[in-house]
C-alpha cells in the first residue's frame, strides 16, 4: 500500500512562494507518474502538474510559468514550487502517485494566498 505524505502548505501573501513536498512509502517499484491537483472550495479537483519518472512535466495553463514540479527519485518524493502566488491559488493541494493501474492521493495540505 502506498501511502503519500503532503507538508509545506501554509499561508503566503499575493506574490510570494510555497514549496510543497510529497513524501511517498510503502513500494519497492517506481512510481511512475506523481501529480499535484488541487481543489477550492465549490470546485471540481482539477491537475496542477504532472511528472513521469523520466520527469517529463506538464501543467495547467493557469499555473505556467509561475510553478515547477520536480522528483527526487532516491527519495521517491516530489515537489512543487509556487512562485508568484495569485489569491486564486487558494485550494488543498494533493499529490497522487500513478503505480501501474493504481492512483493513490494523499490526505491533502491547505494553501492559502491572501491579497
Amino acid at each position: 500500500q502506498v501511502q503519500l505524505v503532503e507538508s509545506g502548505g501554509g499561508l503566503v501573501q499575493a506574490g510570494g512562494s510555497l514549496k510543497l513536498s510529497c513524501a511517498a512509502s510503502g513500494t519497492p517499484f517506481k512510481i511512475e507518474v506523481i501529480g499535484w491537483y488541487r481543489q477550492a472550495p465549490g470546485n471540481q479537483r482539477e491537475s496542477v502538474a504532472t511528472i513521469t519518472w523520466n520527469r517529463n512535466t506538464d501543467y495547467a495553463d493557469s499555473v505556467k510559468g509561475r510553478f515547477t514540479i520536480s522528483r527526487d527519485n532516491a527519495k521517491n518524493t516530489a515537489y512543487l514550487q509556487m512562485n508568484s502566488l495569485k489569491p486564486e491559488d487558494t485550494a488543498v493541494y494533493y499529490c497522487a502517485a500513478t503505480l501501474g493501474v493504481s492512483t493513490y492521493w494523499g490526505q491533502g495540505t491547505q494553501v492559502t494566498v491572501s491579497s
